[in-house]
């Protein structure tokens, strides 16, 4: 059995491999599908969840890996959806297709906790690695921007 806090409350796992994806366990057995599958391998941001506050690709981290610790997915980061990443993602229009959003938000996030007022520079750095097919990170990093404006 594998514990762990997940969106701030503490969950069991039971009849899971050590091995298996942390994404696979948050969509399957807490059937929160905001955490999405893109490429498998870490490299498209897509499942980025949070580990402690840090953000970690969820497709390639094992559930062993999340024993004991607070695991914070995208439906976790605001029960209300106001976060001032998801108030400026709707404001700047951010999403097209939306595919690889909540992963682009965690990221986000990841960084407003660590950088609260980041140059456009460190935003860069920081979402480099969440792809969008989409293109829209001109609108990405002005919604960051305009979310380290907003009070919480």
């Amino acid at each position: 059995m594998t514990r762990l806090t997940l969106n701030g409350k503490p969950v069991h796992i039971e009849g899971v491999p050590d091995d298996a994806p942390l994404l696979w366990v948050i969509r399957e057995n807490f059937k929160l599908p905001g955490t999405k599958f893109g490429c498998g391998l870490g490299q498209c941001g897509a499942c980025t969840v949070h580990l402690n506050g840090k953000a970690i690709r969820s497709c390639i981290t094992p559930i062993s890996a999340a024993a004991d610790q607070s695991v914070t997915t995208i439906e976790g980061l605001d029960a209300q959806h106001q976060h001032p990443l998801q108030r400026a993602w709707v404001a700047e229009q951010v999403p097209q297709c939306g595919y690889c959003q909540s992963g682009q938000i965690m990221q986000a996030a990841a960084l407003l906790k660590r950088t609260p007022k980041p140059s456009d520079a460190q935003i860069v750095e920081a979402m480099d690695g969440n792809l969008c097919r989409c293109g829209t990170y001109q609108r990405i990093k002005r919604a960051i921007r305009r979310a380290s404006e907003l009070k919480a």
